[in-house]
């Protein structure tokens, strides 16, 4: 038979099939197919023991029925698959090496794998909300991991057949502008798009801005009634916030670009502000919000958090906030995109916010009947710590800023370079840092499980060896280099292929069977670090492979199968990287 690459989901579905009708089973059965203690075999069925407690029937007996109907019925023979029952009704799978040279024939490519690991999300409208810096500043390192986490996730959804809408929700409104129209005017400063600086003179006018208000409140009020002209709709006002918008824009792209980051949408808060009112007055008119001190906020009494702390939607002086852009923003993202799932990556500081956003959300749109509500899933991520354990900075205390942290990663990655591969010409020696440098950077973060902290090392993410980037990317360029030196493309030279039959190869096309299953765990959760722990278990697996089986042998049914297992893992390593958004290299 011929089979697909998504054996989880295979399995899965032929035991649907053998259980239709049966005795003990009914329409609520779940399978529940996951990886299992290679000890026991590939995957494990779970599901015939919840199954079984809601039938009150032997969890054993219902498996043991099962496992002689998949015998008959599914299409499996001994020479494929072993199945037996264990403990009180789990179901083991072992494949056997006859099923792996079929199988392992079939993953030839990375659309091989696309088309195998589409699945139950394949055309799902999900919306993206990822990176969001804010215009007239420089993009700092806790930028890093919304923009990384965001492009991975899109990244992984795609692949699965979501139809993704990647939306920079940036902050261009909002009391900065105030204070930086003031100092334009007080320090008489000319704004020069065209100036690589520009940004970083716009931050030191607007610490300088920041000093006049603090020791002067004619200033203060100086820099409100700039804001409050800006809102108005100004010409000059709207002009100058036009040219910072297009200088930090213009600053925050080129970053973007350096880590392969796009967006389909660069909608900021400015772009609701004709849509604030009509919150307010649905709200208030639906009586989910309420005046509390000239504020507009919402209370969730029925939330054990939230049963004192209110939601505002408009402060006590008629202005808007975030919570009020947000909620128009959800209102856009279903209208004009029918969107059925909002992603929003943001740190855990913002936990208190999405929530009651997400809570106020369903109870205004509920009064919509031509909405259907999609899912809103809040993706936070924990802090980046220095050696000392704090949040990370310069030694000043400032924050560190992103371009220069990247610059730096380069610089680092250069250096370990040339002293691994002295001989490679100065243009291989660029490109090679650039790659190994930020994707450095990037798997730091994203083999993190992202909701806890991590400590920020040069030493360890630039490593050759462990959980890395430069290790994977290693793996990448030996199993290249074997097929350099063979004088083959990978895919080549493996049509008299014979069964896998070492330990060792069977440990690795064991692994490669797992690709679809971590990928489909990660999207899931979507914690893109179970996709990195899978990717470094196959280059372990696959050095372990090489070590004890020499590739070019004279035997050539032998050396077509190790050829076979190496392109294999290549595909595999290859997109898994690129998921992940980490460039891949044929040399190092």
């Amino acid at each position: 038979m011929k089979w697909p690459f998504h054996i989880a989901a295979f399995i899965e579905d032929r035991i649907l099939q053998a259980s239709s009708g049966m005795e003990g089973f009914d329409d609520a059965f779940t399978p529940d197919v996951r990886p299992a203690d290679a000890r026991f075999g590939e995957f494990q069925a779970n599901g015939v023991l919840p199954m079984a407690k809601r039938q009150k029937k032997n969890p054993r007996d219902l498996a043991t029925r099962l496992v002689e109907a998949m015998e008959d019925k599914s299409g499996f023979s001994g020479d494929d698959l072993a199945m037996n029952v264990a403990g009180p009704g789990f179901i083991n799978f072992r494949f056997m090496p006859g099923f792996y040279h079929e199988w392992l024939d079939n993953i030839r490519t990375h659309s091989d794998l696309q088309t195998a690991c589409r699945g139950a999300i394949t055309d799902k409208v999900v919306v993206v909300d990822f990176s969001s810096p804010n215009t007239a500043k420089q993009m700092h390192v806790g930028h890093i991991r919304s923009s990384v986490i965001g492009e991975a996730l899109c990244r992984m959804l795609e692949f699965q057949g979501a139809r993704t809408i990647r939306d920079n929700h940036i902050g261009d409104w909002g009391t900065q502008f105030g204070i930086l129209l003031m100092a334009i005017h007080h320090f008489d400063t000319r704004l020069d798009v065209e100036n690589d600086e520009a940004l970083e003179e716009l931050e030191e006018l607007y610490r300088r801005g920041s000093k006049l208000t603090r020791e002067s409140e004619e200033k203060l009020e100086e820099a409100r009634q700039e804001l409050v002209k800006l809102q108005n709709g100004d010409p000059e006002n709207l002009s100058r916030w036009e040219q910072i918008n297009s200088i930090s824009q213009k600053a925050f792209q080129e970053i973007y670009n350096l880590l392969g980051i796009r967006f389909d949408y660069v909608l900021g808060e400015s772009f609701y502000q004709d849509s604030v009112e009509n919150v307010y007055t649905e709200l208030e008119s639906l009586g989910i919000a309420k005046e509390s001190e000239g504020a507009l906020v919402v209370f969730h009494p029925e939330h054990p958090r939230f049963k004192k702390q209110s939601f505002m939607v408009r402060k006590s002086d008629g202005a808007s906030n975030y919570a009020t852009t947000d909620l128009a923003t959800i209102l856009h993202r279903i209208q004009e995109w029918k969107a059925e799932e909002i992603i929003y990556v943001t740190d855990g500081r913002q936990q208190d916010h999405f929530e009651q956003l997400f809570l106020t959300a369903r109870k205004w749109l509920k009064h919509h009947p031509e909405i259907n509500m999609p899912k809103l899933r809040h993706v936070w991520f924990g802090t980046i710590l220095g050696e000392d354990g704090k949040a990370i900075k310069t030694r000043s205390g400032e924050p560190i800023k992103l371009k220069d942290l990247l610059a730096e990663a380069i610089e680092r990655a250069r250096v370990t370079v040339e002293n691994k591969n002295p001989d490679l010409d100065e243009k291989e020696r660029d490109e090679v840092a650039r790659h190994v440098g930020l994707g450095a950077v990037k798997y730091a973060d994203l083999s993190q499980n992202r909701t806890g902290d991590y400590v920020f090392s040069w030493e360890k993410m630039l490593s050759l060896e462990g959980n890395t980037a430069p290790y994977l990317l290693y793996a990448v360029v030996r199993i290249r280099s074997i097929f350099r030196k063979a004088g083959l493309n990978p895919g080549e030279g493996e049509d008299a292929a014979d069964r896998v039959e070492t330990e060792e190869e069977l440990a690795l096309a064991r692994q490669l069977l797992l690709f679809a299953s971590a990928l489909e765990q990660a999207t899931s959760d979507l914690r893109p670090h179970i996709l990195c722990t899978y990717l470094y278990d196959l280059a372990v697996t696959f050095s372990s492979f090489y070590n004890a089986n020499k590739v070019m042998v004279d035997e050539e049914p032998t050396q077509a199968r190790r050829l076979l297992l190496c392109a294999r893992t290549l595909t595999v390593m290859e997109t898994g990287l690129h998921l992940l958004g980490i460039e891949t290299l044929e040399k190092m």
